[in-house]
């Protein structure tokens, strides 16, 4: 092999191979924004029905908003106000954060989703995101375990001597539209109507009735057995025009139907 020729091969292999390197690099840059953009949708997934997701990343213009039937849940603190005013700013943001880890934890063990957090507030839905025949259950199983977690976290904070955190409840079921609202710059999806507006009223209820969990008689009709539920006298209550018939939520039962206690 004559030196020139020696050479000319070299600079053929290393240019095949300078490419073949390339390539990997690619390869590998490819990879890394495949593997970003699955951890980008499954992080929107968390905020939107995955099916929504696939459609703005492919970027489906026909995408609309659609009429669901859910299952709405408001969740604040009883005296956050007066709290509020008295804690160190400091102590209040730590006993907000282990007041909302819990309201997370209930809420997402039971099939729902955190909407939106609202001050003191939590928003959530349950069948808004997916469909769930069980949602009414699924809703108020949360709210029992949330009210018993909250429990042990204000004997826990009682030992600490700091103020005990109590949550009320309000659950509604019914219609609303189900989309990404918003604007270019900021967008949510969310689920809107009356059913939203009404189950805020229910939670403002449980103060009237002093008591954790109050639900509207659309729910009770949907759930299953192994609850027990107290009637409370119809309530007006501001934007909605009939009296408001609303259940203490008291306890699972080993009855084979809910049960339902007369009013007080």
């Amino acid at each position: 092999m004559t030196p020139l020729l020696a050479i000319a091969l070299l600079i053929a292999v290393g240019a095949l191979i300078h490419a073949r390197l390339r390539s990997r690099g690619l390869d590998d840059q490819i990879e890394s924004l495949h593997g970003e953009l699955q951890h980008m949708q499954q992080s929107c997934a968390r905020l939107a029905p995955p099916s929504v997701v696939q459609q703005l990343v492919a970027g489906d213009a026909a995408y609309t908003a659609e009429h669901k039937m859910a299952t709405v849940m408001f969740i604040d603190l009883v005296g956050y106000t007066e709290l509020s005013e008295k804690t160190e700013a400091a102590l209040l943001a730590e006993m907000l954060n282990g007041y909302f880890k819990r309201v997370h934890d209930a809420v997402t063990a039971h099939r729902g989703r955190i909407a939106t957090y609202l001050g003191d507030g939590v928003l959530a839905y349950f069948g808004a995101f997916e469909p769930n025949p069980w949602q009414c259950d699924d809703a108020v199983a949360a709210a029992l375990d949330l009210v018993a977690e909250m429990q042990r976290y204000a004997e826990e904070l009682a030992a600490r001597g700091q103020p005990r955190l109590r949550v009320g409840v309000g659950i509604h079921h019914g219609s609303g539209l189900a989309g990404l609202v918003g604007t270019e710059d900021r967008m949510e999806y969310a689920f809107v109507g009356r059913t939203v507006n009404t189950a805020a009223r229910v939670q403002t209820l449980t103060r009237v009735h002093d008591c954790a969990i109050l639900i509207t008689e659309a729910v009770r009709e949907k759930l299953g057995p192994h609850l027990a539920v107290r009637a409370l006298p119809p309530t007006t209550v501001k934007g909605i025009e009939e009296p408001l018939i609303t259940y203490e939520v008291l306890a699972r039962t080993t009855s084979a139907r809910v049960a339902t206690l007369d009013r007080a």
